[in-house]
């Protein structure tokens, strides 16, 4: 999916604000959408950039991959009229990652009205699972004229 179908998508269905849409902390990390769907969003990011100082990936960049592709499907699921949004992230890191990607699944484990809840599995470049992390999001109707 390119970028910028992957805006349009997002702006369509999520109600994201195109205003902000460019200034979000997943383009800081290097993070690339590579399906959005309600059902499975799949996104990547560099392990270089994102280092802790040990040299691995930073435990905050897997809870920051997590909660973009969490909030994604929570939003696609939520509807253009309302807004969702991050109350409880848990994260638990298997796996050192040194180089190259890692890459996020998210899919929803509950969508209802009040609460969408999303299970996010991240692996490294050979299929190994290093994070598995759980996203509840908050979901409100949105003010008049947001």
């Amino acid at each position: 999916m390119t970028d910028q179908a992957t805006k349009e998508a997002l702006e369509q269905y999520a109600g994201v604000d195109p205003a902000v849409a460019d200034q979000q902390l997943n383009e800081k990390v290097g993070m690339k959408l590579l399906e959005v769907t309600p059902e499975r969003v799949v996104g990547t990011i560099p392990v270089e950039g994102n280092l802790q100082p040990y040299g691995l990936l930073h435990g905050g960049a897997n809870a920051v991959l997590a909660e973009a592709l969490g909030s994604t499907v929570a939003a696609l699921n939520a509807g253009a009229d309302r807004a969702a949004m991050g109350l409880e992230l848990s994260c638990t890191h298997h796996r050192a990652v040194r180089s190259g990607l890692v890459t996020g699944v998210a899919t929803p484990l509950h969508v209802g009205r009040g609460t969408i809840t999303t299970e996010i599995v991240i692996t490294d470049d050979q299929g190994r699972r290093t994070c598995t992390a759980r996203l509840t999001c908050v979901v409100r109707d949105k003010p008049p004229g947001a």
